[in-house]
């Protein structure tokens, strides 16, 4: 990674937490993965109260820090949030305010969403939060653009995801914005989770029939796919190669993966572009090429929109050629 500042990340701990939810930062953020490319940031895990504070599964947490470390922090994550819904401390709602003023980034991971709402930090923004509380969060929020199919939702500056795993894919998402693909990529590894999961949390709202049977049924597809992407590909042609119809293979890739066939490709080919762009010194016609753009005017157009900058610009921030010994 190119040589940067250390960065300070505060999150945000209360009387009766999820491990889980606290964990999902922690292990993104605060684990030493330096000698694998990742950069080392500095984590402080801050109280909402003082005094050892009770998990919600039967132990204690002894945080040593208050809500004064999310003065000193460039990005401010709030985990979860209380089942009840009740109101934030009014102290925690000035921090997230005053840290957003001053130009953090301020995450809100499953029911931390609520947290950011009731600061007003997310009036008039996209956001989501838990499958199974939306309805709740819109009825509660109605200034909020609320996006409850998705799995994470980055505003620039304001960060929201959905339930539970989910803020494991925004955390690794902020770190491939701010780090690069390859950095969030070895994170993923070392977890061992997906890097980028496709879909949204559609898939995972209660429904009778489960898709883990077609995901394994598409896997040879996919994996296929995954080794093209540089050829055109047309869906009839797709659903001949699994053995289905038009239709069917249409229904059952999106119960699948979450999404369509073109929108899975396109994401597929902006990764890659990203990976290109990251670790080989290839024209950038070449890159659009390789990755199944046609064309870098196709890349151009279709990178700005998904990454809000240029190939060039991408690759001149992340580029390894460019990485501090």
């Amino acid at each position: 990674m190119k040589s940067k500042p250390v960065e300070t990340i505060a999150v945000v701990a209360f009387d009766g937490i999820s491990p889980f939810h606290l964990s999902v930062p922690c292990m993104v953020f605060g684990e030493d993965r330096t000698e694998a490319g990742v950069p080392r940031f500095r984590l402080q895990v801050c109280g909402t109260e003082s005094g050892p504070l009770q998990t919600n599964a039967g132990f204690t947490l002894v945080v040593t820090h208050g809500l004064e470390a999310i003065r000193r922090a460039q990005i401010v994550v709030v985990p979860s949030w209380r089942d009840d819904g009740r109101p934030a401390p009014p102290a925690l709602i000035r921090a997230l305010q005053a840290a957003h003023r001053r130009g953090a980034i301020v995450v809100g991971l499953c029911l931390g969403a609520f947290v950011l709402a009731e600061a007003g930090l997310l009036d008039g923004r996209p956001a989501t939060t838990h499958w199974n509380l939306a309805e709740a969060f819109a009825r509660r929020y109605p200034k909020v653009t609320l996006q409850p199919e998705v799995l994470y939702v980055d505003d620039g500056d304001v960060l929201t995801s959905a339930g539970t795993a989910a803020g494991i894919d925004c955390c690794l998402h902020l770190l491939r914005v701010r780090y690069g693909a390859e950095a969030a990529n070895r994170a993923a590894r070392r977890m061992v989770v997906a890097p980028h999961r496709e879909g949204g949390q559609a898939q995972y709202i209660a429904r009778p029939v489960p898709a883990a049977a077609e995901s394994d049924r598409l896997a040879p597809l996919l994996e296929w796919l995954g080794r093209h992407l540089h050829s055109p590909h047309e869906l009839d042609g797709l659903a001949k190669r699994a053995l289905m119809s038009r239709r069917t293979f249409t229904r059952r890739f999106r119960e699948a993966t979450g999404t369509t066939v073109g929108q899975w490709l396109q994401n597929q080919r902006l990764a890659l572009a990203q990976r290109l762009l990251e670790t080989t010194g290839h024209p950038v016609e070449r890159v659009a090429t390789d990755a199944g753009f046609g064309s870098a005017v196709s890349l151009r157009k279709h990178f700005v929109a998904a990454f809000k900058t240029s190939p060039t610009a991408y690759r001149r921030q992340f580029s390894q050629e460019t990485v501090a010994a």
